[in-house]
């Protein structure tokens, strides 16, 4: 019996979030938009519908046949799943009296009911939808209501299949993760055996399987994500892997040497490779952030396709491509679209002759740094900050070039080591500054100046889905903004970024 749940995307802002709550119990999972026909279905011991922005009841709505599913394998349905199962099995979805949205507490729950095994009446769960069933489907019972929604959960009669109205993959849903639990072991009966020990041997099985006696060349960035893809593919196949770390010329100030010193002891095959002044000319003149990243994704090809025929028998190219980079390349009709392209993801050119091997393309960033954690990586590389692949390119808004760089560098680096000095930076997820393609009037001593913004940006997160900015201490920003001012040349005004994912993002483009 498959020992996994695939998760069936309609649009919904939370898909991912089922996905970690899954990961959680630590249960594999796997998300497929909902009209994808790249999986099995017998190849999943239970199925979970998410919720979506659309109506079951709007003539476009989305669609998708369970007919040689439902009550064949174990199914929970989240918002619009729920409301699927009842608009398509005799019940009605109408139009709420008024927009069911935010907190509520679960009531009347069914006696016995295994979905809700020691969940308490009273149980806070958050609601997120416009329609509302008004009557269960045919040959189901109501397991749970809320003070304002009377069909807050229900079960078809004989079968495994559950519809709820609430997310219990949101923090504000109390026992959302028991009510997940409860349904992938106890009514799904599914094993929790996914953990970064199992995740490592199943990983290098599998890279052995598919390398065989081939060469591999990985791009490093001095990330999470690429150190642990380079340990992990050098436990499996070792000296058959050879590291390129690539200075673009949008890296951190002093990154490049610094990259390179930390990986020395690790046993890794590393090569640096200069190429600064081939991504500042193929970024001349390029503005439009999607341009940008498509260039710079293009340019990594380029110098890779150059390094690897230094290198005997390369057949692979690894990269470090994580599963929300894989998510949100998947364009899917809804707010979970594609927000972004990632240049990790899509595949390469023909004339690479390369294949791609992406060993933690299934993992989330703190799954990353569970399994890195055992691979016994320094602490100093698995607490690094992510840093976006294209780098400071899309932390300069507008054109790039060397002298843009140079001024973002400087002030990121003041930034980055004030939050090292302050104890800061072990706490946040994720910081940065972003210089703005705007100028602004100033005054220094008595003289007139118009010159640059940047923007502070820091915020805490699990998974880089989500986040909040962080409330750093205003004494700390002060003098970060008096230091940036003083010491960049170009920059005259300093400001905090207080705008939380969603509906932000992290990084600006």
């Amino acid at each position: 019996m498959p020992n996994k749940v695939i998760i069936l995307d309609f649009g919904s802002q939370y898909t991912q979030l089922i996905a970690r709550r899954v990961r959680e119990i630590n249960i594999f999972c796997e998300i497929f938009p909902y009209n994808s026909s790249k999986y099995k279905i017998e190849n999943y011991s239970a199925i979970i519908l998410s919720g979506s922005p659309f109506s079951v009841r709007a003539n476009d709505s989305l669609k998708i046949d369970l007919k040689n599913i439902k009550a064949k394998i174990p199914m929970l349905g989240i918002c619009y799943g729920a409301q699927y199962l009842a608009h398509n099995y005799g019940g009605s979805v109408d139009l709420s009296n008024s927009r069911e949205y935010g907190r509520a507490n679960l009531i009347s729950i069914l006696e016995g009911s295994i979905l809700f095994d020691s969940v308490v009446d009273g149980s806070q769960v958050w609601m997120s939808h416009a329609d509302t069933i008004v009557e269960l489907p045919k040959d189901s019972i109501r397991i749970g209501s809320t003070n304002d929604v009377k069909n807050a959960a229900f079960k078809f009669n004989n079968e495994k299949t559950y519809g709820i109205q609430f997310h219990p993959e949101v923090y504000h849903t109390k026992d959302g993760k028991l009510i997940l639990e409860n349904f992938l072991k106890k009514i799904a009966k599914i094993k929790a055996s996914w953990t970064p020990n199992s995740f490592i041997d199943s990983a290098i099985e599998n890279i052995r399987i598919k390398v065989k006696k081939d060469n591999v060349i990985l791009g490093l960035s001095g990330g999470v994500d690429s150190s642990v893809a380079a340990v992990l593919l050098n436990k499996a196949i070792g000296d058959q892997l050879t590291c390129i770390f690539i200075d673009n010329g949008l890296l951190r100030k002093n990154e490049f040497q610094s990259v390179l010193k930390q990986y020395q002891g690790m046993g890794l095959n590393v090569i640096g490779i200069d190429a600064k002044e081939k991504f500042y000319k193929e970024l001349n003149g390029i503005i439009d952030p999607e341009e940008k990243r498509k260039c710079i994704g293009k340019v990594f090809i380029d110098v890779f396709d150059e390094e690897s025929k230094k290198i005997e028998n390369v057949k692979w190219l690894a990269q470090g491509t994580i599963y929300p980079d894989v998510i949100e390349s998947i364009s899917v009709k809804g707010p979970s679209a594609t927000i972004k392209s990632h240049h990790n993801v899509g595949g390469l050119p023909d004339f690479m002759n390369l294949s791609v091997i992406e060993p933690l393309n299934m993992l989330f960033k703190d799954e990353v740094r569970k399994v890195g954690k055992e691979l016994k990586i320094k602490q100093k590389i698995l607490k690094r900050h992510p840093f976006p692949g294209p780098g400071l390119g899309i932390r300069i808004l507008g054109e790039v070039n060397a002298k843009k760089v140079e001024m973002l560098q400087e002030a990121d680096y003041i930034y980055i080591e004030a939050l090292k000095q302050e104890g800061l930076y072990d706490s946040i997820w994720q910081a940065g500054v972003i210089l703005l393609p705007v100028k602004s009037v100033g005054v220094m001593g008595d003289e007139r100046t118009y010159e640059n913004c940047v923007v502070l940006r820091a915020v805490t997160s699990t998974d880089g889905m989500t986040a909040d900015w962080v409330d750093i201490p205003y004494k700390f920003l002060q003098n970060v903004s008096n230091k940036i001012i003083n010491n960049v040349k170009g920059i005259n005004r300093v400001v905090y970024d207080i705008s939380s994912k969603p509906p932000s993002t992290i990084e600006w483009e």
